[in-house]
């Protein structure tokens, strides 16, 4: 088969290609992968909180609004940029760009970010808590991936799950104990905090379900290509950057409850269109709809989470937001896998519907959850 974006070149002999030039090893991949999501998991909780100690108030709203935009729609435009890049010069780039755009942003950040005081004393990292944490996690999304392989009533999904929660328990009590812990549980016993940190996962677990059903509705269903799929999903950018923007600006007067309920609803509404119609406009529309929903969450639950939390516990409480992000993220992305296995293998097309259909049914349980517990206050 010929590769559509170079006519004439065998796609088998571009990929021959790129496993040269990556070293043909998936071990190396991952590990480039792995050191990615490290740098990411201490520059998301440090970049929210910058935000939580530099602004106060309706402006504080404005900034998470926009720190929300600039993170859903960047998602949104990395399948943009993802398109351009494979249609061109080819996949491997997607890794490359990120070299000259991380120091710009190391220049950038040195020369603009004001000084910080030093800490008087340095924690020691919390490695059996990290140990704790990490096999949980990875026992929970294994059993919830290899459930769409093999059924979720079988023997080896329920140990999984049974061994994921034993590990998650025991993560608790050990932060509950350690010198230096690694998240501060008790931060969570409290309503803003915990219902922030209930939103973020879901937001991030609808948007990541979204984005996976989406491109692969589009690529492996529908027959477009890279490139265009990346145009597509620039209205859903755009889409993601108004809900944050006015959720922003609004929060400050509706209260967080309106808004947490009202972003749900719109999401749930938009993830129905594409579970009804599997058409391209419909899917499109659709996304571009629960979008909006989302990036009007994420301003919701980071402003819940964060508004209440004192000056010191800025950076515990933003990393505790971030992990329940990418906590989300990973959720979303076993789940959906699991429910649409059969779609992404190109055998059927109703995995997909099924994955709309499940994204519209959490944001709705979601939505009266939030209904009974974020606060109604309008003072975050």
């Amino acid at each position: 088969m010929n590769d559509p974006a170079r006519p004439g070149r065998p796609s088998a002999v571009r990929d021959g290609i790129a496993d040269r030039r990556t070293g043909n090893s998936g071990p190396l991949l991952l590990a480039g992968r792995v050191g990615q999501g490290m740098a990411a998991a201490m520059l998301s909780p440090a970049a929210l909180s910058l935000v939580v100690t530099i602004f106060e108030g309706d402006e504080r709203n404005r900034a998470l609004g926009i720190w929300s935009a600039l993170g859903g729609s960047g998602a949104a435009l990395g399948v943009l940029l993802g398109g351009l890049l494979t249609a061109g010069p080819g996949w491997a780039w997607i890794f490359y760009i990120n070299v000259p755009v991380g120091l710009v942003l190391f220049l950038t950040l040195r020369s603009q970010l004001p000084a910080q005081p030093a800490p008087a004393t340095r924690a020691a990292l919390d490695v059996t808590g990290a140990a704790l944490v990490t096999a949980a996690t990875a026992s929970l999304i294994y059993a919830l991936i290899r459930a769409g392989d093999h059924g979720w009533a079988t023997w080896t999904t329920a140990a999984l799950l049974l061994v994921s929660a034993l590990l998650y328990a025991a993560f608790v009590a050990r932060q509950r104990l350690a010198a230096s812990p690694l998240m501060n549980v008790r931060l969570l016993t409290r309503r803003p905090v915990a219902t922030g940190t209930l939103l973020i996962l879901v937001a991030t677990a609808l948007m990541i379900m979204m984005f996976f059903l989406g491109t692969f509705a589009l690529q492996a269903h529908h027959r477009y290509g890279a490139l265009a799929t990346g145009l597509l999903f620039l209205p859903i950018a755009l889409s993601t950057m108004l809900g944050a923007d006015i959720a922003g600006r609004v929060i400050g007067r509706t209260g967080p409850r309106a808004l947490a309920v009202t972003g749900l609803v719109i999401a749930a509404a938009g993830l129905t269109i594409p579970a009804i119609w599997n058409a391209v406009a419909p899917l499109v529309t659709g996304m571009a709809v629960a979008a909006a929903g989302t990036g009007s969450l994420f301003v919701v639950a980071s402003a819940t989470a964060l508004g209440q939390v004192a000056a010191h516990e800025a950076g515990l409480a933003s990393g505790i937001v971030s992990t329940f992000h990418e906590f989300g993220a990973s959720l979303g992305a076993a789940v959906v896998s699991s429910i649409a296995a059969a779609s992404i293998a190109g055998t059927s097309t109703d995995g997909f519907s099924h994955g709309f259909t499940t994204g519209a049914i959490v944001a709705a349980v979601t939505a009266l959850a939030a209904l009974a517990i974020t606060p109604s206050s309008r003072s975050i």
